[in-house]
């Protein structure tokens, strides 16, 4: 993976985990009760997106790769549930609407970092010894 490559890629992470748990703080802790899934689900998001990032900078790919792999299952799951079930959701989260509010990074992001991610494993496993 390239340098620059990397380095966007956890200042995006670092960025998004930081509004997420900026968020989801709020959230939870003024107001709970009212949308407790959406609320701890926009609190984990943030925690996964910290994770991601520190994995990245780490150089800790198995980690990043899996991480991205559980952020782009969860921005589908909770985005497709949202709107077959809204009641579900009384308030936002950082997924709904797969990351509308957040101009759809959420879900942009894990696909561009699963395609970075593959492609340098592939050149990694390709390079013979």
């Amino acid at each position: 993976m390239s340098p620059i490559g990397r380095l966007l890629l956890i200042v995006a992470y670092a960025v998004l985990g930081l509004s997420a748990a900026g968020r989801s703080v709020v959230q939870i802790s003024t107001k709970l009760a009212e949308a407790p899934v959406p609320y701890l689900v926009s609190g984990a998001s943030a925690v996964l997106y910290v994770v991601i990032a520190a994995a990245l900078w780490r150089g800790w790919r198995t980690a990043a790769l899996w991480g991205t792999g559980v952020e782009l299952v969860g921005v589908l799951a909770v985005g497709t549930l949202g709107y077959l079930v809204p009641q579900w959701w009384p308030d936002e989260t950082v997924w709904t609407g797969y990351g509308s509010a957040y101009g759809w990074v959420p879900l942009a992001l894990p696909i561009v970092a699963l395609v970075v991610l593959l492609r340098a494993r592939r050149r990694t496993e390709a390079v013979p010894e």
